[in-house]
């Protein structure tokens, strides 16, 4: 088994989809398909009672021609770090030791790889969507300066938490 991780992004207020959310799948659906014995992992919840970017993401694997029982939710995570704890608990509850394909938005996936390397996986970069976040420019480097301190915050509480030393435990 191959699981590829789908990191979710926004959902609109009428439960569909973002144009990132779909890229991001489209993405991990095109790399998924070329191969033999891939489980799609799409994470992500909605705290608002919408449902969940998991469950959106599935229906999306599902209309690209991906079955069921290739596709496990993960649907509690409420940003990226959640992400990488629930699906690497999930991941290793399952026995999987291998590494982890990764799939995610061009500004996103530089941290979504290496918290999941400091998670412990070894992991293989998904090509990103070839799509900007937005076609506005001022909101495409929004998504891209916004990483900055994400990163190393994230980082931080997952070695906290790695060494027992809190940020959630």
């Amino acid at each position: 088994m191959r699981p590829i991780v789908i990191f979710g992004a926004g959902v609109r207020p009428d439960g569909t989809p973002t144009a990132t959310l779909r890229h991001r799948v489209a993405a991990a659906a095109s790399y998924g398909l070329a191969r033999q014995s891939v489980l799609f992992i799409p994470t992500g919840g909605t705290p608002d009672g919408r449902p969940a970017e998991a469950a959106i993401m599935a229906d999306l694997l599902r209309a690209a021609g991906v079955a069921e029982a290739a596709i496990l939710r993960e649907e509690t995570a409420g940003d990226t770090l959640d992400s990488v704890l629930a699906v690497s608990a999930m991941l290793r509850r399952m026995g999987h030791h291998g590494p982890v394909a990764v799939a995610s938005s061009a500004y996103h996936l530089p941290r979504c790889l290496a918290l999941m390397r400091l998670a412990g996986w070894k992991v293989v970069r998904v090509p990103p969507p070839d799509v900007p976040a937005s076609r506005r420019f001022a909101r495409r480097w929004y998504w891209r300066l916004r990483e900055i301190p994400a990163v190393p915050w994230d980082l931080l509480l997952l070695a906290r938490r790695r060494r027992g030393g809190g940020a959630g435990d």
